[in-house]
């Protein structure tokens, strides 16, 4: 694999070779300087060669693959571009861009993913797209049942590979990748390199330039903060944060059923929050991300399924009320908010049992993750504590409970 630095000169959108109908829609979506991965990824992208390219989430890595694809693919008929992305939001942001930049070329994206009916598949397929977002499972559907026909794919693009490899789309994707033509270019994007992504990047790519801009650290406008409390005492908290917040809050929490749970209570105190999860319809999924960003619900309670790919604009709080048992979870959490040049707050609850997943992520990104401060009221009991309340393998919640437990066992 061939490497090229992040550092690129001060370059200009309208320095790029592209077709007028592509400036035109660049300069009505106000872009006039590229971002360092579009920067950097561009040019070899137009030239038709296979492009790595390693960068954190909210850089602009969309861009960088749909400008040279809207450039190759331009008032052409067939279908030659795959874009492949682990959720159904990421795809909708991803087919958003293709439809910004690609109007006033006459560029036709079709998107296909789980959770909405097959017809609307077939309508999207029917509508002769240039372009195809899809998530691996849906497509890999719709291959098996014969609907669709990728033998005249140019270009394959692969987005967030490291998170399709943590959702275990890796053997779907070697599925795709077995009906495409050989002959065609590969674009990979992914904030890290895991090993199963390394090896489809070798065996299906050539002499692939890979860029890497920056490395895996949280977004440098965004504070963070750290709250080491008991379980018990994080519900509290939550609520005391979003009473006092003014603008958007992302909520992470680990299960989905904590999800559901939490955004019950959060509606009980009347505060409007919305929730997104897996086991959710389609259609929920996106109400739930449209209230969100109209503000109707200026909180949106999820798993990590919104952690990466979920663009949304002025989100002032990201809180990890579940920390995170994976660092660069971490780091894709809390990238939701301080995007591009805002700035936001990242707030994270740690009980007794997270601190090794605290001090994973102090490994991967050093002296950014602050020392965690323990809250007068919610602080977490001490190791210590918690022993002398465990007596004969029962928990004894307090002294009295103690002394009830010894007179028992004397008068029996």
């Amino acid at each position: 694999m061939s490497n090229q630095n992040e550092n690129q000169k001060d370059v200009k959108f309208a320095d790029f070779p592209l077709s007028e109908t592509i400036h035109q829609s660049l300069d009505q979506a106000g872009f006039e300087r590229p971002m360092p991965i579009q920067a950097a990824c561009i040019p070899p992208a137009l030239e038709g060669k296979d492009v790595i390219g390693l960068a954190q989430t909210g850089t602009g890595k969309t861009a960088a693959f749909a400008i040279p694809i809207i450039q190759r693919l331009a008032n052409k008929m067939e279908l030659g571009a795959l874009v492949l992305a682990p959720t159904r939001e990421l795809a909708a942001q991803i087919t958003a861009v293709f439809n910004e930049l690609g109007k006033s070329s006459g560029l036709r994206v079709a998107t296909i993913v789980g959770g909405v009916p097959m017809d609307q598949d077939y309508g999207a397929l029917r509508s002769w797209p240039n372009v195809l977002v899809a998530t691996p499972g849906r497509l890999n559907d719709h291959i098996e049942n014969g609907r669709v026909l990728l033998d005249e794919i140019e270009i394959l693009v692969v987005d967030e590979a490291d998170r399709m490899h943590d959702m275990g789309f890796i053997p779907q994707i070697r599925r795709i990748i077995a009906v495409l033509p050989r002959k065609r270019q590969t674009m990979m994007f992914t904030a890290t390199m895991a090993d199963d992504v390394e090896r489809i990047a070798r065996k299906n790519m050539r002499d692939p330039v890979r860029i890497q801009i920056g490395i895996c650290a949280p977004a440098h406008r965004a504070k963070q903060e750290i709250f080491e409390l008991s379980e018990d005492a994080k519900r509290p908290l939550l609520l005391k944060l979003l009473r006092k917040s003014t603008g958007r809050v992302l909520v992470f929490v680990r299960t989905k059923r904590g999800v559901d749970s939490l955004t019950r209570i959060v509606n009980a105190r009347r505060l409007k929050a919305a929730k997104i999860h897996g086991d959710l319809e389609q259609d929920h999924r996106d109400r739930s991300l449209a209230d969100f960003r109209s503000g109707h619900c200026p909180i949106l309670i999820a798993t990590d399924i919104a952690a990466r790919g979920l663009d949304v604009s002025g989100i002032e709080h990201v809180i990890n009320y579940d920390f995170p048992h994976n660092a660069e979870d971490y780091v894709h959490r809390i990238g939701r908010t301080a995007r591009v040049e805002a700035s936001g707050l990242a707030t994270s609850f740690a009980t007794l049992a997270d601190r090794r997943f605290v001090n994973e992520v102090r490994k991967l990104i050093g002296d950014k993750l602050p020392k965690p401060t323990r809250l007068e009221g919610y602080a977490t009991p001490s190791a210590k504590a918690m022993s002398e309340k465990k007596t004969r393998g029962r928990y004894v919640p307090n002294r009295r409970s103690r002394r009830r437990a010894g007179t028992a066992n004397k008068s029996a």
